[in-house]
């Protein structure tokens, strides 16, 4: 197994963030990304990119970290006991948009790597990501070339990759408590450490560099359509499920909040506004309907309709 080259690990992630925020910029037409350069009291650090009220997007935030210290926090350790006590290093770029429209969808996405070590023993590395969806008002054609765009980022690496970490990302975003996908999905990978550091990273950089090819035609799809205050106040209600997932279940922002990483940056990924209501219930046979029966649930979205 060939040695993990963090340097590189780091280079490429700086890089995609950029790249990231320039497509978005473009496809904003507008705001910009502010710069947030911040360091960890405890070791490491990193930089914080927002774009805020911009003509498609409400609050875009894209987030590089690299933090590192002395031992792993319970949220790391809590599936892999056997790395507790060890020293680390974390890295990762992580992403949420909130765009203004209700028919344009919340996405997300983050690649990561994780290295832990101890003197006289082997370091224990590994990568992590992916990407999901989260509409409002779908539309199945936008679905189907998201996860399109995800399987043509796993085949390269082997054609069980896809329906592995499909799946993965079903059962990963998905709220217990309400019995419901956060949304459609996409893919979620983690300790991913085989066959070799080499084809571990270039697996990690195809996912993050599908990113916007399975996003920003979504995007200029739908950022035009015609919304009134029914579907705006549908899409904050909505937003509360991002809320509940992200603070109940989310292992970054658990591992971010437990090392001590730096609180704005982590919860940058809430929605500007959210609104929750007691016990609502779509109507029958309405667009808000349409969701929960046929998207909140996983689904083989390339097989037939």
């Amino acid at each position: 197994m060939n040695s993990p080259d963090i340097e590189a690990v780091k280079s490429y992630l700086l890089k995609l963030q950029s790249h990231i925020c320039a497509a978005l910029e473009t496809a904003d037409g507008k705001a910009r990304f502010e710069l947030d350069e911040w360091q960890r009291e405890q070791g490491g650090g990193g930089r914080t990119r927002l774009l805020s009220d911009g003509t498609v997007f409400e609050q875009a935030g894209v987030n590089f970290s690299h933090v590192f210290g002395s031992s792993m926090p319970a949220s790391a350790t809590a599936h892999r006991p056997e790395l507790a006590g060890r020293s680390f290093q974390a890295m990762g770029v992580s992403l949420v948009i909130h765009p203004h429209n209700p028919y344009v969808p919340t996405s997300h996405a983050n690649v990561r790597f994780f290295i832990a070590e101890k003197e006289g023993e082997a370091p224990v590395w590994w990568f992590g990501g992916g990407y999901d969806l989260t509409p409002y008002y779908p539309f199945h054609e936008d679905v189907v070339e998201w996860h399109q765009c995800a399987k043509a980022a796993c085949d390269p690496f082997g054609p069980e990759l896809y329906p592995k970490y499909k799946k993965w990302c079903d059962d990963y975003f998905f709220l217990k408590h309400r019995s419901e996908t956060r949304g459609v999905g996409g893919l979620f990978f983690d300790d991913l450490n085989s066959p070799g550091f080499d084809t571990a990273f270039a697996f990690m950089q195809s996912v993050g560099n599908s990113y916007t090819d399975a996003y920003l035609p979504i995007v200029q799809r739908r950022q035009a359509t015609p919304f009134g205050e029914r579907e705006r106040d549908f899409q904050l209600y909505r937003r509360g499920r991002y809320v509940e997932f992200n603070l109940v279940f989310d292992r970054g922002t658990l591992f971010g909040l437990q090392s001590g990483g730096r609180t704005e940056s982590i919860l940058m990924s809430l929605p500007p506004l959210v609104k929750w209501r007691y016990n609502w219930q779509p109507e029958p046979d309405s667009p808000e309907a349409d969701l929960y029966e046929n998207y909140l649930r996983p689904r083989d979205w390339l097989g037939k309709k």
